[in-house]
């Protein structure tokens, strides 16, 4: 008998008649002898509505009361799911996150996991119960409901599967596993059978949008089993696991594709200690997330400090620089917000010498320009001008191969 951990998205639950299909999925896994807790989000579209309703009262709501209106979501379906279970005749409870004790910091709207009390998911489990908890939320220490932000459902699962020690935690979603690429673009993409937590990292916050950053940090740090599985197709899906799990490295695992960046420059800046500091402190002092940086010294004693922001950003960080720069003496501001950025990404890069060359040969042969490069230990990123960026994924994927098995 294993224990399973099954978490399904808000397309998976989406209404009634998949709510169903979900229950019949649990009701599967009881069958085949394994021990489940699932965990659910609201209904596709929900946590928005009533984010909208909020919106109606005041403008940015947030806070405690952001927190208890939105938890109301999940506490539809974990109901609904329950009753679908039960009309199976598969005996099950349902928890919202403070019923099964599951303890967060105060921070409202944006909460993190510190705790959670496994007894009452214990009970339920050797009673012979499906146990359907509430994703997205927990409880203060002062017992006040919190959520742990958009896609917290994963973390919610994640980490329920690490405390109970899980042999699996699976993520049903409206994909069938983790590609090399998004198939929208390539049609050969290929689904992987593994990989690991450090590329799926990697992969996840270059773009891919599979899985929720914050799940995938967790399931590293306490090493549950991640699997990735469609909520509408049977399939082995893709398995999220350590390193040392993985019998053969591929070279690269996949090519990513983010569209959401900016790319701003402050010409003529002088070429002095604290220059990054001063044109970076104040935006990061505007909670603004800076990305790629590259640095470029002159002949004449200035240099040219470029920067890439998410793309919602790209104006608020134009109007920043635009203060700061008669203080530096700067030349002029440049922005671009019509760039994308292109990534590979593998754990073979440790062992592989020249993916970087043939990278910037495959782009250069279709004549796409590089305007900045990153790199890391498994992954090199290049930012592109947006018009080039499906071609320079499909010429990365065909040059390195990643169609075949």
């Amino acid at each position: 008998m294993g224990l399973l951990v099954q978490k399904f998205g808000g397309t998976s639950v989406a209404d009634p008649e998949r709510i169903a299909a979900v229950a019949r999925r649990v009701r599967d896994s009881r069958q085949r002898g394994d021990q489940v807790i699932v965990v659910v989000s609201a209904m596709a579209g929900e946590t928005d509505r009533l984010l909208s309703l909020a919106n109606e009262i005041v403008k940015n709501p947030k806070g405690r009361e952001l927190d208890v209106l939105l938890s109301t979501g999940e506490q539809v379906t974990i109901a609904l799911l329950v009753l679908a279970l039960q009309a199976l005749d598969v005996r099950a409870r349902s928890l919202t996150g403070s019923q099964v004790r599951i303890t967060t910091d105060a921070a409202h709207n944006k909460a993190r996991i510190t705790n959670i009390d496994t007894k009452r998911i214990n009970t339920a489990l050797s009673e012979g119960e499906v146990v359907v908890v509430a994703g997205f939320q927990g409880m203060s220490e002062s017992g006040d409901i919190t959520t742990l932000g958009r896609g917290g459902s994963d973390t919610t699962a994640v980490a329920i599967a690490a405390a109970l020690k899980a042999d699996e935690c699976q993520i049903y979603t409206d994909v069938d596993g983790v590609y090399t690429t998004d198939p929208r673009l390539v049609a050969d993409a290929r689904r992987l059978d593994r990989i690991t937590y450090e590329e799926m990292l990697e992969m996840a916050s270059l773009g891919a949008k599979v899985l929720q950053i914050r799940s995938v940090e967790f399931a590293s740090k306490y090493r549950v089993a991640l699997r990735v599985l469609s909520s509408f197709e049977d399939g082995p899906g893709t398995l999220i696991t350590s390193e040392e799990n993985i019998m053969e490295e591929a070279l690269l695992s996949g090519v990513t594709l983010n569209r959401d960046e900016a790319k701003l420059t402050m010409l003529g800046v002088p070429d002095r200690p604290g220059v990054a500091s001063t044109i970076l402190g104040p935006v990061a002092e505007a909670n603004i997330e800076v990305d790629m940086i590259v640095q470029n010294v002159g002949d004449d004693g200035t240099t040219d400090f470029t920067f890439t922001v998410h793309r919602n950003d790209f104006d608020t960080t134009i109007s920043i620089l635009e203060k700061i720069s008669a203080e530096l003496g700067a030349r002029a501001i440049e922005g671009d917000n019509k760039i994308a950025k292109i990534s590979v990404v593998g754990v073979g890069m440790r062992s592989h010498a020249g993916i970087a060359s043939r990278m910037f040969a495959a782009l250069a042969n279709e004549s796409i320009n590089i305007q900045m490069i990153s790199t890391s230990e498994i992954k090199i990123s290049v930012v592109v001008d947006e018009k080039y960026s499906e071609l320079g994924v499909r010429t990365l994927h065909s040059e390195f191969q990643l169609e075949h098995a």
